[in-house]
């Protein structure tokens, strides 16, 4: 058996950054404290930080008045702030600066007219938070069929915008549909895929024909780890979204087999490491690390936060 693992995997800029802020709240405000929606779809760890205190919750109505609550990465509609003001909260914003950035072209876009076109996936929590910015003015689909189904005026005002982990070959294909059917609509000058989430789906793209099986790290409630099991599958691979090594079965590998292991953008290095040791344990596997490109980027602590823990 070869291992090939992805580079780049795992956690983002955003994710760490998310991280780091509920770890430095802890620290200084002590627990419990509240976590507006789980601060990142990755099960492991909202397990992790329940053990230490942590209080997850669905409706700020579950934080008690003048307690401490953390937004989560996926961010939050301006309806959860206002309640959060007069709940009297201490709220500490770790929304990714790249869900924000389209938060702010969604508000941008209702201020000038415009009927807004969100390409994403119902429920899911950055889609809550990103409709609640001008809700009148939104309108979801998350396929071509949905785009085709649509019957809006000629002359609507249309803009576009997409949930920041998508597929990024299934949104330019969502995307081509919109403009094929209304050709005046207009989008942000700037893919809002995430850099994380782009990356990662290409080292999937660019490693699975080399394998036979591809396992994925990360939750079933997780978009982009989703994603880049459908790429292998998509493919014509064998593909396994899992959690944690204990979830592994002998019987999906046979001795000879290539086995691509990668992790979405919430899941944690040591779960990676814990498979590929099942594989090394118990196959003799050979392991070799396959960069297909390189990540830089780092995102400051909320500002909430920052003076807190001494980064300025």
């Amino acid at each position: 058996m070869h291992v090939l693992l992805a580079n780049p995997r795992g956690f983002c800029a955003g994710v760490n950054m998310a991280i780091d802020a509920l770890e430095t709240a802890i620290k200084h405000f002590g627990t419990p404290i509240y976590a507006y929606h789980e601060i990142v779809h990755n099960r492991p760890i909202v397990e992790q930080y329940t053990a230490k205190g942590v209080v997850f919750v669905d409706h700020i109505s579950e934080v008690p008045e003048h307690g401490t609550v953390l937004y989560s990465a996926h961010g939050v509609s301006p309806e959860i702030r206002e309640q959060s003001r007069i709940r009297k909260l201490r709220a500490i914003d770790a929304t990714c600066p790249l869900v924000t950035k389209v938060h702010t072209e969604a508000i941008k876009y209702s201020k000038e007219g415009y009927t807004i076109v969100l390409i994403g996936h119902e429920g899911h929590d950055e889609v809550i938070g990103t409709m609640g910015e001008a809700p009148a003015a939104m309108v979801l689909v998350e396929d071509v069929d949905d785009v085709n189904a649509m019957q809006l005026p000629a002359d609507t005002k249309l803009a576009f915008l997409t949930q920041t982990t998508l597929s990024v070959d299934e949104t330019k294909g969502i995307i081509a549909a919109l403009r094929a059917k209304y050709p005046n609509i207009v989008g942000p000058s700037k893919d809002d895929i995430c850099y994380a989430t782009q990356n990662r789906q290409e080292a999937v793209t660019e490693l699975v024909p080399e394998v036979d099986i591809v396992i994925v790290l990360g939750s079933q409630n997780s978009s982009n780890s989703n994603r880049l099991a459908e790429i292998a599958k998509q493919k014509g691979r064998r593909a396994y979204l899992i959690d944690r090594v204990n979830e592994m079965q002998e019987s999906w590998f046979q001795a000879e087999d290539r086995v691509l292991v990668t992790a979405g953008a919430s899941a944690p290095e040591e779960h990676v490491q814990d498979c590929v040791a099942f594989l090394v344990e118990r196959f003799g596997a050979t392991v070799e690390n396959r960069v297909i490109r390189e990540e830089h980027v780092k995102f400051p602590l909320p500002r909430e936060l920052r003076v807190l823990a001494n980064v300025g």
